[in-house]
């Protein structure tokens, strides 16, 4: 008899989206933490000059799945990930906590305001 793995059980965590070019550029720059996370588009690298705090940083494909995760400390600069649409950002222990993995995918709720 075959055994089946529980569902994952989602996590909602609020993000906020940097679509714009000067969202992007700004990022998380200037800031002292966030409260859930930032989700930049389109991005395939991030960087951490003049940042504040370590960061985890989870590079998605265009289906929103988990491709590559890493944890990045101020003054360091990414590389680029092939497949990477998206960068998913989040304070440094975040992701961890959320069960956020490689091969997770991502699912976004829009709520009215």
């Amino acid at each position: 008899m075959p055994v089946e793995a529980p569902a994952e059980t989602p996590v909602e965590v609020p993000l906020e989206v940097a679509a714009s070019y000067r969202a992007r550029t700004r990022g998380l720059l200037g800031r002292d933490g966030i409260e859930g996370a930032m989700l930049l588009t389109p991005a395939s690298s991030v960087h951490t000059f003049r940042m504040r705090f370590a960061i985890d940083v989870a590079h998605l494909d265009r289906r929103l799945t988990v491709i590559a995760l890493t944890t990045m400390v101020p003054g360091r600069l990414g590389l680029p990930r092939l497949r990477a649409r998206h960068v998913l950002e989040a304070e440094a222990g975040a992701m961890a906590a959320w069960g956020l993995r490689v091969g997770s995918r991502l699912g976004v709720r829009l709520t009215a305001r």
